[in-house]
């Protein structure tokens, strides 16, 4: 009986076997229109994905978002499976029309098999797009820092100081180098080529590079240095934020520069691994100050130089577009060469200022700088020259339009990205283009501005075409002229401070206040600038502005609130107030 039912079960399994071929061979040669209409929702099916997914990816790609390899990969094999299916649909449409009367079964049945095993296919290519959770990901940040520079021109001092970089670099019981030299000699420029290098030979396993400026602010060092990395912080403390950094950067072979230093910086207050125990990481300071360099234990420590005559005027002349031929003019124009005293940003700016001018103006331009210098000879130092010579290249500017706008950029903390957007605001609260009918015009006209003062080196473009960027020893020139009675600037913006200012010149000739990047606690109760037509605050989340702060500024058109607390009430007066931006303030009056 066991026997029987065995060799039943045996026989029915075989009889299945054989049955599931002979129903598949069945509806190949019976079902050929069901074969037909899976195959074409099918393919419908692949192409709706197909498309999405397409779309997808272009939103990723505006996104500057790094498309997933098998995301790729699958893009082009459901582009070539859609385009390989027209001769299969060829062949279907022939069936229909030749044989709808008297169909030719052998045929039938061979493309009912081909639509079946295409269909299939299409269907496991659908299938295999639920394998991708997402099709990107944040590509990590390119290094605009370290792309070629057409401003590196190797001096004698640079190569120099260059190569005594480079050997400190491999040298595994270095860990903290010191590059010094005054304002405007280069120290950037050559750093950005130190990353450069050592990325190309592959030195170190990541090149990072953060700007530090008079008034360090560790959290911003933290993010510059998050965003060369990739890295983002959940942590909201300083100390959080560092351990995370720390654990990033630990036992990895690691050069971070470290720009602009003022002051002696705490290293694990920011993040970064460093001494013996982290062999890996190297620093790479600058600074304008040898002490820094024995404050911070760097070793060795590096001089970048001023230019040789020979390479200033080679350097100078380029910039003011001279030529061997041009005997007559070249011999005052050495003369204003001299005068920049080898400071590669003063033979830029002062050469793009002179560039095309005649004779006449190149004698009188020797002449302002020999006066401007003598003026404080016994005073006289690298940083009194420098602003000498970028005082004569903003006195060279065409147009008073664009020279304003050139002030309107110290308003801004130091190594600030200025937005151009922030920049039309205070142009027009300056009361620049009266004459333009449109936000759209001044926008046009601003720009124009800015361009101009790039092309001439006054101000340096930023990776985005909508920020621009001030060299520190530019600013503190721009901040002197903005300052005079002429203007009527109060700038400390950026300086941390916590009460305002006191001075000991009264407020009441200021066109323009900026105190963005404070903290400020207390506020006066009352200030009289009846001429005061731009004011930029930085306000401690908890202050109270007092409600009778605004009386007596009726003039003002722009006002910038960055913290603190407002009430509107309180610009009752300021009937002439064209721009209000409140940023991270709370308003009472606002329900």
């Amino acid at each position: 009986m066991a026997i029987e039912s065995v060799g039943g079960s045996v026989v029915s399994k075989i009889a299945e076997l054989l049955m599931e071929p002979a129903i598949r061979q069945f509806r190949n040669m019976f079902c050929f229109n069901n074969f037909v209409q899976e195959f074409n929702e099918q393919k419908k099916n692949l192409a709706l994905t197909l498309d999405r997914l397409q779309k997808a990816v272009g939103v990723a790609e505006r996104n500057a978002e790094e498309i997933q390899k098998d995301v790729n990969k699958w893009l082009e094999d459901a582009n070539n499976e859609i385009k390989g299916v027209n001769p299969l649909e060829n062949e279907t449409g022939k069936n229909d029309k030749c044989f709808t009367w008297c169909p030719n079964w052998i045929r039938q049945f061979k493309l009912s098999k081909a639509l079946a095993k295409k269909t299939e296919t299409l269907r496991k290519l659908e299938e295999n797009t639920r394998k991708f959770p997402r099709v990107s990901h944040k590509a990590p940040l390119q290094d605009i820092e370290f792309l070629p520079s057409k401003g590196f021109i190797p001096s004698e001092s640079s190569k120099e100081a260059f190569e005594q970089i480079m050997k400190a670099l491999k040298d595994d019981s270095v860990n903290m180098i010191g590059l010094y030299g005054m304002g405007g000699v280069g120290k950037t420029t050559l750093v950005k080529e130190v990353g450069k290098r050592a990325k190309e030979l592959r030195l170190f396993d990541e090149v990072l590079i953060a700007t530090v400026s008079q008034n360090p602010n560790v959290t911003d060092i933290q993010d510059q240095m998050a965003d060369s990395l990739g890295l983002r912080f959940d942590e909201k403390s300083k100390k959080g934020r560092a351990d995370r950094l720390w654990q990033r950067l630990q036992g990895k072979k690691i050069l971070i520069i470290v720009d602009d230093v003022w002051r002696v910086i705490n290293l694990e207050e920011i993040g970064i691994p460093f001494g013996d125990p982290h062999g890996g990481c190297k620093i790479l300071l600058t600074t304008r100050l040898k002490d820094i360099c024995s404050y911070m234990e760097c070793q060795p420590k590096v001089l970048l130089s001023l230019l040789s005559e020979n390479e200033a005027w080679a350097l100078f002349k380029i910039n003011a577009g001279l030529h061997d031929e041009d005997s007559t003019l070249n011999t005052v124009a050495k003369k204003v060469a001299r005068e920049c005293k080898g400071l590669p940003i003063a033979l830029v700016t002062v050469g793009k200022a002179l560039k095309d001018k005649s004779e006449h103006e190149w004698e009188v331009a020797s002449e302002e700088l020999k006066k401007s210098q003598s003026r404080h000879m016994e005073t006289f130092d690298d940083r009194r020259n420098a602003y000498a010579c970028l005082k004569l290249s903003y006195d060279y500017l065409k147009h008073e339009k664009t020279k304003l706008c050139f002030l309107l950029c110290c308003l801004f903390p130091e190594d600030y990205d200025i937005p151009i957007e922030e920049l039309k605001r205070y142009a027009v609260g300056y009361g620049m283009y009266q004459d333009v009918e449109s936000i759209e015009g001044v926008r046009k006209r601003v720009y124009v501005e800015i361009e101009n003062l790039k092309a001439c080196c006054m101000l340096l473009g930023t990776e985005t075409g909508e920020h621009v960027k001030m060299h520190d020893l530019v600013r503190d020139v721009a901040i002197q002229i903005a300052s005079s009675e002429k203007y009527g600037f109060m700038v400390k913006a950026g300086f941390g401070l916590k009460e305002w200012p006191m001075s000991d010149k009264s407020f009441e000739g200021c066109t323009v206040i900026s105190l963005m990047g404070n903290k400020l606690t207390d506020l006066p109760e009352r200030l009289e600038c009846p001429q005061l037509k731009v004011l930029l605050l930085g306000l401690d989340d908890g202050l109270n502005v007092p409600e009778r702060f605004f009386e007596g500024m009726k003039a003002i058109e722009v006002l910038s609130l960055k913290g603190g607390c407002l009430s509107l009430q309180s610009l009752q007066f300021s009937t002439n107030l064209q721009s209000l931006l409140l940023i991270e303030c709370e308003c009472k009056d606002l329900i």
